[in-house]
């Protein structure tokens, strides 16, 4: 997997990267039971700061894509395929809104009223 950043971005680096590392797994690019790359592997890799790997780690596992363990590092979970078929009824739900020719607030919205 090859996760990317952009120094220039206004967006936070552990952002990016966290960004970067959910899009893969949705894509099905990391499986579960896979171990991501260590932290200080990743870092010296993109040349940023180990804390700001741990940063975005810590993000992925609040967000329940990843499990740290300590010991065997970042591993994918179940539940992250769960947020793939999410991704993948979200893709649908987005096209079927703009065949409709609904506005993204509109959308939004609707959303909105139903979470609630």
């Amino acid at each position: 997997m090859l996760f990317t950043i952009d120094l220039a971005s206004p967006t936070p680096l552990f952002e990016q990267l966290a960004a970067s590392i959910r899009s893969h797994v949705m894509a099905g690019e990391a499986r579960t039971g896979e171990r991501l790359p260590a932290a200080r592997e990743l870092a010296d890799s993109l040349e940023i700061n180990v804390h700001t790997v741990l940063r975005a780690y810590q993000i992925m596992r609040d967000e329940g894509f990843i499990e740290l363990r300590r010991g065997r590092g970042a591993v994918v979970t179940q539940r992250s395929q769960d947020y793939a078929q999410l991704a993948s009824d979200i893709t649908r739900v987005v096209a079927e809104a703009q065949r409709l020719e609904l506005t993204q607030s509109a959308l939004s919205a609707l959303i909105r009223k139903e979470w609630e």
